[in-house]
């Protein structure tokens, strides 16, 4: 068993991921990154910009900020408005996502073209000046430079500007993304402060230590974990003993095997619970 084994588990569906009844649909769509970028910033709009557009969350009466499966997603769009999902639907008419969404969705469609994909969850270094902000994105293989490269679907026109963006959004330069676990080393090593990591007034180790436990479940596409609970664990859970750090610690390298396409890590199966839930 090689590499490129473990490369090619990831143009293989998840539960989320896959496109049940919308395959041939996909299938139709093009198959370059940058349009399927594209096409997805077509179809979602970011709860939490909405102001971006005009709109406000009056305008999107029942939403939800749960991540949904691929295909209910569709059903729900297409429910909505039936125009092609290849053609970009007016802000008004999009269904309002997260970022996770975007991730969820490019990754699905790369891996309906036989590309291998996945969702990371980690920081963006673009959203705030000295900030690492709490972002999921989508991690595909470039065969062509046989590497993994990085595409952010929620950087549409609007966020461009509004965020001073120059760079390619469908591969993003190093050092303007960490994956939860090149943060954790990075925060481990003293290099970056925990306090840089964070959403909102949320910033700290606790937070790299939820994140590293996210990316670490998407990578076996596990995109949705008991560990979305975690705004709901208790203060008293927010401070990381020795144990907390030996686990995240073990899960930097695990990750790191992943990220090094070992065969062994990544086609290992799904995960068993590592330690507790954050929210008992």
């Amino acid at each position: 068993m090689n590499n490129d084994a473990a490369i090619m588990h990831y143009r293989r569906h998840g539960v989320l991921s896959d496109p049940g009844a919308h395959a041939a649909r996909i299938a139709a769509l093009p198959d370059d990154v940058p349009t399927l970028v594209d096409i997805v910033r077509g179809l979602l709009i970011h709860g939490d910009w909405l102001d971006l557009y005009g709109l406000t969350e009056a305008d999107f009466p029942g939403t939800t900020r749960d991540t949904l499966p691929l295909a209910a997603r569709l059903d729900a769009i297409l429910a909505h408005d039936n125009t092609p999902i290849g053609q970009s639907r007016p802000p008004a008419l999009r269904s309002v996502a997260t970022c996770r969404d975007y991730a969820l969705m490019l990754t699905a469609f790369l891996r309906c073209k036989h590309t291998p994909a996945r969702v990371r969850c980690g920081f963006a270094a673009y959203f705030e000046n000295g900030r690492l902000e709490d972002h999921w994105i989508c991690e595909y293989w470039r065969a062509d430079e046989a590497r993994w490269a990085i595409a952010d679907a929620q950087l549409d026109a609007e966020h461009r500007a509004h965020l001073s963006i120059d760079f390619d959004t469908a591969d993003l330069p190093a050092g303007s993304f960490f994956t939860a676990a090149a943060a954790w080393r990075q925060y481990r090593q003293g290099k970056i402060a925990a306090e840089k990591f964070g959403h909102g007034t949320a910033a700290g180790a606790w937070f790299l230590y939820v994140n590293i436990a996210r990316d670490y479940l998407a990578l076996h596409k596990q995109e949705t974990s008991l560990w979305d609970r975690w705004r709901d664990a208790p203060a008293e859970r927010h401070a990381l003993d020795a144990d907390a750090l030996r686990r995240g610690d073990a899960l930097a390298v695990q990750i790191a095997a992943i990220e090094e396409n070992k065969p062994a890590v990544v086609l290992s199966g799904a995960p068993q619970p590592f330690w507790l839930d954050p929210a008992a």
